[in-house]
C-alpha cells in the first residue's frame, strides 16, 4: 500500500433487477478503515454498483490519490473505457441509444475530476478481504430498504 492513497473497496447488490437494492463501501488510508451503506427501495445492481463509488468519493474531503477496487466491469470499463466515446456521441451508445443510467456517470465523471484515481476491477466473491467486506455492507443496504417497503 502506497502512504497517501486512499483505497476504496465498492460493491451494490439487488434483490430481484430491479428490486430493492443496497451498496457499501470500505475506505482504507493510514491506517484507518471507514464504512458507508445504503440502499434504495428500487433499483438496479448496476445503479448501487455506481452509487458505491459515488458515494465513497463524496465522502473524501480533499482532492487525493485513489485506488477505487469494484467488482463490477460496468463501472470499471464505464468510466475508464466507455465514457469518452459516450460523451462524443452527446451520452448515447455506438448503436446510438442513450446510456443507461446517465444521471450517475454524470456524477461519478464529475468526482473523479476531483481526484487522481486508478480503476482496479477486481473478482467477486473470490475471497478478497476488502471486497467481501464491501459486499457485506452492500447487502447491509438492501435489508435497510427492504425495512422501509
Amino acid at each position: 500500500m502506497i502512504a497517501d492513497t486512499i483505497y476504496i473497496y465498492s460493491d451494490g447488490a439487488c434483490k430481484g433487477n430491479p428490486g430493492p437494492g443496497g451498496w457499501g463501501a470500505l475506505l482504507v488510508a493510514h491506517g484507518h478503515r471507514k464504512e458507508i451503506s445504503g440502499g434504495e427501495a428500487n433499483t438496479t445492481n448496476n445503479r448501487m454498483e455506481m452509487t458505491a463509488v459515488i458515494r465513497a468519493l463524496e465522502s473524501l474531503k480533499r482532492p487525493s490519490t485513489v485506488e477505487v477496487h469494484t467488482d463490477s466491469q460496468y463501472v470499471q470499463k464505464g468510466i475508464s473505457e466507455w465514457m469518452a466515446g459516450w460523451k462524443r456521441r452527446n451520452w448515447h451508445t455506438a448503436d446510438g441509444k442513450p446510456v443507461k443510467n446517465q444521471d450517475l456517470w454524470l456524477q461519478l465523471d464529475a468526482l473523479s475530476q476531483l481526484h487522481t484515481i486508478q480503476w482496479k476491477w477486481v473478482r467477486g466473491h473470490a475471497g478478497h478481504p476488502e471486497n467481501e467486506r464491501a459486499d457485506q455492507l452492500a447487502n447491509l443496504g438492501v435489508l435497510q430498504a427492504q425495512q422501509h417497503l
